[in-house]
């Protein structure tokens, strides 16, 4: 793993781990100027938004990110490929073509399914 990678893996972990204490924090002085509100039912924001609304842009940002990164490894192996030996790349091609395909249809399937978290029928 390169040093940009763990850097970026290290962030990503310490944002996620310090996000929600960080919005958890009242402000000093905010107790005694805002009056007291109901705490929101598990599941729900306070805005009264549901969680799933988020949990479906999530797998969708996730579905969105592995296609890409699934295309990319297979055109720079197969590109490898073909420059290490011209004369299959027709076949190289082909099988490229072919796995592309599969994966971008299972990337709309998961997009598909992500959508229908719609909480609100």
């Amino acid at each position: 793993m390169t040093k940009v990678a763990k850097l970026f893996a290290l962030c990503l972990v310490a944002s996620l781990a310090l996000a929600t204490p960080a919005w958890a924090q009242e402000e000093e002085g905010a107790e005694a100027a805002a009056p007291a509100v109901a705490a929101a039912p598990a599941g729900v924001l306070s805005a009264g938004v549901p969680l799933i609304t988020f949990s479906g842009a999530f797998g969708a940002a996730l579905t969105t990110i592995g296609a890409a990164y699934g295309i990319g490894k297979l055109a720079s192996a197969a590109l490898e490929s073909m420059a290490r030996q011209p004369e299959v790349a027709g076949n190289i091609q082909t099988a490229m073509i072919i796995a592309a395909a599969l994966i971008e249809g299972f990337t709309f399937f998961a997009l598909f399914i992500c959508m229908q978290q719609n909480p609100w029928g």
